[in-house]
């Protein structure tokens, strides 16, 4: 599994805690264990911060394991600055690493509709339209979306390449699972990069804020990777 899968995946199957009222984010620290194809894989923790009166930061850290240490990092961290405004979630920078441990370094100039920055080790300057969002700010939009009950079907993202990509969203229903934190009702939703054979699901529980408990990657109606929900503090 390379580094970039690795960070995709965790950046597009969790999200973070929110409230019954979609627009009052609170922060928090989830705790989940990956599988891929079966074999514990890694440790993710992910944590959800103010940094000033209607912006926070959203990091995610993935400690991997066992045979997974060889090929990867003691760890990877990928992380968005947004804010918060009319409503909508407005991304301002999003960093972390690519597979080469090559440092991403993107910023949103909204005054221009453009995203600067550098990625793979190439400069970066993409125009982008209103509605953009980075690979975890995208998380949270979304599930802000699911919680009013209004989950937008497309949408467009700068990928951690530094390109615009657009994705599709769609709701699978309800499900009841069990979980470290007991039998839950869940909404399922699944992502996927318009025109790719891979999805991501998954499941949420509106009785925790709309926290994701479980998440998977499937390629081809076989699944590669598994997310589950270990613990969460609320602060």
């Amino acid at each position: 599994m390379s580094r970039r899968s690795w960070l995709c995946v965790i950046a597009l199957s969790v999200a973070p805690v929110v409230s019954a009222d979609p627009a009052d984010l609170k922060p928090f620290k989830a705790t989940y264990t990956a599988d891929w194809k079966g074999m514990s894989a890694a440790t993710s923790t992910l944590q959800l911060r103010r940094d000033g009166a209607d912006t926070y930061v959203y990091e995610t850290v993935n400690t991997p394991h066992g045979l997974f240490r060889m090929a990867l990092p003691d760890s990877l961290t990928q992380s968005s600055t947004f804010k918060v405004k009319d409503g909508r979630v407005i991304p301002l920078r999003f960093g972390g690493s690519d597979e080469k441990e090559r440092p991403i370094d993107l910023r949103f100039d909204w005054a221009a509709s453009r995203v600067t920055g550098t990625a793979k080790g190439a400069a970066v300057d993409v125009e982008i339209p209103e509605d953009a969002q980075d690979p975890m700010s995208l998380q949270i939009e979304s599930l802000r979306n699911l919680a009013r009950g209004k989950l937008v079907e497309t949408v467009s993202l700068v990928d951690g390449d530094g390109k615009l990509k657009a994705y599709e969203l769609r709701s699978e229903g309800k499900a009841e699972i069990d979980t470290a934190l007991g039998t839950l009702e869940t909404i399922v939703y699944t992502s996927r990069r318009a025109g790719s054979d891979r999805l991501t699901r998954t499941w949420v529980a509106p009785a925790l804020g709309y926290l994701p408990v479980k998440a998977e990657r499937v390629r081809k109606n076989k699944t590669e990777f598994t997310l589950r929900i270990e613990s969460v503090d609320k602060n």
